[in-house]
């Protein structure tokens, strides 16, 4: 009797050895995403605080519980930004009800033009829920771009307020919790980004 007693129990602890290392080898187990991921980084900015289009201070805090996208651009770019803010608009649409949770933002790289009238008038014209922001200083603009290791390089056009910007292309990804995620490629389609931001949902 002893004997099996002894037996089972040594059955009983491989078993749950067993089970527990399963478990945590699939809680521990890598998400697959189709875009970069920057989970754990400590090269880019973990918070901003920004002026939204309706003249509200803003920071990473109040989005808690969405995904955040956040891309950087200029309202009179000719062709990255509103590829990249049409590309948003059909990651939306695939999302359906998840839209919901998926905060879009649009930081601009040019304040000088881009003023809180403008913002509110050509961010929402992609999607109503998307935000646009600014940086209140020049100063801001510099920390906000330097923090997240964006490019931004204005090139002089026939007058002066007729310059254009290059900049970075790429956007952003933070998960419900606030932590920097994803790194999205420009111009790959709507697809494999509302892959990715319903993984992180």
């Amino acid at each position: 009797m002893t004997i099996q007693l002894n037996s089972f129990r040594r059955f009983f602890m491989w078993f749950l050895a067993i089970t527990t290392a399963l478990i945590f080898a699939g809680c521990t187990q890598a998400i697959k995403f189709n875009n970069v991921d920057i989970t754990g980084s400590k090269a880019f900015g973990k918070d901003f605080s920004l002026i939204d289009h309706h003249g509200k201070k803003r920071q990473l805090s109040d989005f808690k519980g969405q995904v955040v996208v956040m891309f950087y651009g200029y309202t009179q770019c000719p062709d990255v930004c509103p590829t990249t803010m049409t590309e948003m608009q059909g990651v939306m649409d695939l999302l359906g009800k998840d839209a919901n949770k998926v905060q879009v933002i649009f930081v601009t790289v040019d304040p000088d033009r881009d003023t809180q009238e403008l913002l509110s008038q050509y961010v929402p014209s992609f999607d109503k829920r998307f935000l646009g922001m600014r940086p209140e200083t020049k100063e801001d603009l510099i920390k906000v771009t330097k923090d997240f290791k964006v490019f931004y390089n204005k090139v002089p056009g026939k007058s002066p307020t007729s310059y254009t910007i290059d900049h970075t292309a790429g956007s952003y990804v933070f998960d419900t919790k606030g932590q920097l995620r994803l790194f999205l490629k420009h111009q790959q389609g709507p697809k494999p980004i509302a892959e990715d931001l319903k993984k992180l949902l």
